[in-house]
This record gives C-alpha cells, structure tokens and sequence, in this order.
C-alpha cells in the first residue's frame, strides 16, 4: 500500500485500523506501569508517538512501532492511521529522539565499587536518556589491559546493567609491543583500546608513548577498531615549577597554571606520525585516533583540524563541562570542578563551541569519573591533592540542552553528538538512531521543562554531592527510557530487573 499525502510509513505495510482501535497509553503512564521484570511495561509489541520525533533527518509528528526489542517501523506525518491494533504510548510534544550513547564513563567495577558501580551508574545512565555507554579500562581495580582482566570486568557486571554497555581495553606499555597479547584482548571483546600520554593517576595503568601507540595502532588496523587517547603530554623543555605567589592550592588558578594547553598541544605534536600512520596506504590503515575530553580550543585543535584534512582517520570529543563552565566561574576551593585536562577560560570555551557547530570537534562524552568524597577534598578545598573527575551521567542531556540553546542547537545536532556519531566509534552498527532494523533504544523528553538540580531531584549516582552541577537550574527532563524495547525508566522509576546487555565486539 502506498504511503498516504498525509503520512508515511517505513517500512510500507497494509493498514487498515483506524486510531479506535488502540489501546491508548497517555504519558505520563499514572496508573499504567505494570511491567514486570526488564520493563516497565507489560508489552514488547507497541507503538510509541509524539509531534517531535528525530528520525529520517527530520523532527516532526512520527510513531514508532517497537516489536522484539527492534523499530519495526515508522510512521511519519499522520500517523494515527497506520497504527494497527497495538498498544500506543502517546507523549503528545515531547521529543522522541535516538538513546544518548556515552562512549566515555569511568563505573569503577570490579574493586572500586565503593567509588561508582554498574548498578548506580547504568541506573543514572538511564535516568539520563543514555541507553548505551562504554566502560573505560582504568579506576576498577584490575585495569582492563588483558583478556583475564576484562573477564573480571565482565563477571562484575553480571546482573547489574540497566542499559547496555560496552568495554575500552587498555594499550600500556607491558602490551603494546606483544601483539598477541593485545589481539587476545581484542578477540575477547573490548570495542577498542585507550591510552594516556601523561600519568593516569592509576598504578596499574602507566603512561604510554608516541612508539607504543604506533604499534598499538598496527594490531588496531586488523580489527578496525579505535584507539581512544588522553591527549596531555608534559614538554620536555617546559619549566613547571609555580612561584611562590602562585602555590595557594585552594586557587582553581594555581590547579589551572599546573596543567597549560602546552600539554595538550605537546600531546599532539607527538602524534602527527601515528595519525599519518592512519591514512589510506598508511601504516596503521584500518586503524582509527579518537581524541578524548579535548580541552584546548587553540593549537591543540588546529593541529588535529590539519591531521583531518590530510586523511587522517580522527575524530575528537569534548564534554559537557567544558562546554558549560569556565575557569573564571570556578570558585576557589571547590573541587568538584577539578578534572584533566581542566576547564579552560570563557574564550576558549567558546571557541569549543565553535568547533563543535562547525563540526570540528565530533562527538560528546561525559567522561564521568567519580569517587568517594573523602578524595574530592572539598573541605580542604586543596586543587592540588583532590582526586579530578567531574561527575555528571545523569545530567548530560540537560545540561547540554540547556547550555546550548543560546547557540541555536538543534534536536538534530544533539542526536549527532550522542547517539549517531558515538555508535559509529563504538562500532555499534544498529545503534544510534531510530531507524527500522535498530535497536529500540529511545529516549524520551521535554526540553522546555525547566528544574532545579538540588537535594530535591533524585540522583541515581553511589555519591550524590560530588557533581559539578549541583545547585544549576537546568531545562530538559527525561521522562522515559528505552533500551531494546524495555522501558527500563519511566516517572522517576527504574524496571524491577536489570536487563540491559554487555556488549563484546565480534
């Protein structure tokens, strides 16, 4: 049957209901949560339908039939006439959009879940429209850096997952020249490998070099997989040795001046051969740089907007703090803004949002990386000793939304750099956007709803006073989660059970 001048539906289908004939769901649900188990819902073949759905390149009215933990179809324009006989979820205006995926989140398990967990933080993950997120390999205890060490990571998860999640690996020196070694970590799994050029802070995880990346790179081109690097590197030549003046730990300008983009830049620098290495007839062809938590907006940035134009693969993420805070708010004492590499001044952190607009800088992460309280040092206010690591799973939606509309950021834009681009670094073929033959993984909210992050809004994160975002009014409320059909989040409620699924690569 042809698609109507009204409406249209993907794939094509017989339909000959009209909108009587289904049960229909207004949300929010109030008494109609009566799943059991993974969902909250007591169906896996349904509809979902509002006037803002991103799907196609487009935002407008659109119903979604999920089927089997799949979109089976949709409908665009008027669709109430090809909804068959199904439950239909009606959201009204709220906006339907793909799951946010994080590609960058530190949940500590196993041996510091007293830090993070998989349970708090897939918990807030879904309470934050992240339907998928990466594990980074380093703050549990083992690293991630062998196949024994990520079948630890795996039987920590076990059970605890509310949406589904993915495993970095780690490149560090005792591996990067065993290419067997590295290639048992890739077979058993891990979507790609990451690696830090300046101390982890991490025993179990040093610091790698330009050499050791270079051959991480080679065994990485076999599989087509990503190499995910903390770009700061201490120059050799640099005097960082702070005058007297400048020694009060409790100024953010001291933690500031410790850590320039010179060690971004040098970080760079140092990878210009391994990002030739990845052009086509390269060394490392096949292989892919991805460049985290870009803080530098200068030369940093410049550097790599060459690389790309050479034919580099790259692709370069920042995240959200870096976006909506600048070194100028930063009170003295408050640690909870402490994080590497840091949060810049209001210049540059404009010209990150350039980047972004201009689509220079590729994706967004969260790079969530808590702790317990007693390391954030907040009552000693000491910069210097406190732990860094921002922690904002739960918040990034909003807090992107909110901080960007004053720069004209689309529905569009936002699923780019959540959900579309994420999914393609991770390798994730049939995540990322609402499309038939996906996973079902959507999230659904309101943008114009405006809330005070305070003790009243409820965090699903172990530590809820460690968060950067604390006190911020912020707009876009997260009203329901789903991951492959369950509707693991709905009217501040998770699903009885944890279903979500560790994702291996193959």
């Amino acid at each position: 049957m042809a698609a109507s001048a009204k409406g249209r539906l993907v794939p094509v289908l017989a339909v000959a209901a009209a909108l009587a004939a289904v049960l229909l769901y207004r949300a929010p649900f109030s008494k109609s949560l009566g799943g059991e188990g993974c969902s909250l819902l007591p169906h896996d073949h349904f509809w979902i339908a509002s006037d803002r759905v991103v799907t196609l390149g487009r935002v407008g009215p659109a119903a979604v039939e999920v089927k089997g933990g799949l979109i089976n179809a949709i409908a665009v324009g008027d669709y109430r006439s090809f909804v068959l006989r199904r439950p239909l979820l009606d959201y009204g205006d709220a906006v339907i959009m793909p799951g946010l995926i994080d590609v960058h989140a530190h949940l500590d398990e196993p041996g510091r879940a007293e830090w993070e967990g998989f349970s708090n933080g897939t918990r807030a993950a879904a309470a934050g429209g992240i339907t998928t997120l990466v594990d980074m390999p380093l703050n549990s205890f083992p690293s991630t850096v062998s196949e024994e060490t990520l079948k630890l990571k795996l039987e920590a998860a076990r059970d605890k997952l509310y949406v589904d999640v993915g495993f970095w690996g780690g490149l560090v020196p005792e591996n990067a020249f065993n290419p067997s070694a590295l290639e048992g970590l890739l077979k058993a799994g891990v979507l790609g490998l990451k690696s830090f050029m300046c101390p982890s802070g991490i025993n179990d995880f040093p610091m790698t070099n330009s050499t050791h990346i270079e051959e991480g790179l080679v065994t990485l081109a076999k599989y087509k997989r990503s190499l995910l690097i903390h770009a700061e590197r201490i120059p050799e030549a640099e005097d960082h040795d702070l005058q007297e003046d400048e020694l009060d730990p409790r100024s953010y300008m001291t933690y500031l001046k410790s850590r320039p983009p010179s060690w971004e830049e040098a970080a760079i620098r140092d990878l210009q051969r391994a990002m030739k290495d990845t052009e086509l007839g390269g060394r490392s062809e096949g292989a892919h740089i991805h460049i985290v938590h870009l803080s530098d907006a200068k030369t940093s940035l410049e550097l790599m907007k060459d690389a790309k134009r050479s034919g580099a693969s790259l692709s370069i993420e920042t995240c959200p703090h870096y976006l909506a805070f600048s070194s100028e708010e930063v009170p003295d004492g408050d640690t909870r803004f402490k994080c590497s590499p840091p949060i810049r001044d209001d210049t540059n952190r404009e010209n990150l949002w350039k980047a972004l607009l201009d689509g220079h800088i590729d994706m967004l992460s969260s790079d969530h990386s808590p702790s317990t309280p007693d390391l954030k040092l907040m009552e000693e206010g000491d910069f210097l000793r406190a732990w860094g690591g921002i922690s904002s799973l739960q918040f990034v939606l909003p807090v992107t939304w909110s901080y960007g509309r004053k720069y004209g950021v689309t529905l569009n834009q936002l699923a780019s750099w959540w959900s579309e681009r994420p999914a393609k670094l991770a390798g994730q073929k049939n995540k990322g956007a609402i499309l038939p033959g996906y996973h079902a993984d959507i999230v659904v909210w309101k943008p114009e709803t405006e809330f005070q992050l305070d003790n009243n809004h409820a965090i699903y994160h172990k530590h809820q006073n460690i968060s950067a975002y604390l006190g911020k009014q912020l707009s876009g409320k997260v009203l329901s989660t789903f991951v492959r059909g369950n509707l693991v989040f709905a009217e501040d409620k998770h699903a009885n059970a944890a279903c979500g699924v560790p994702i291996l690569a193959k």
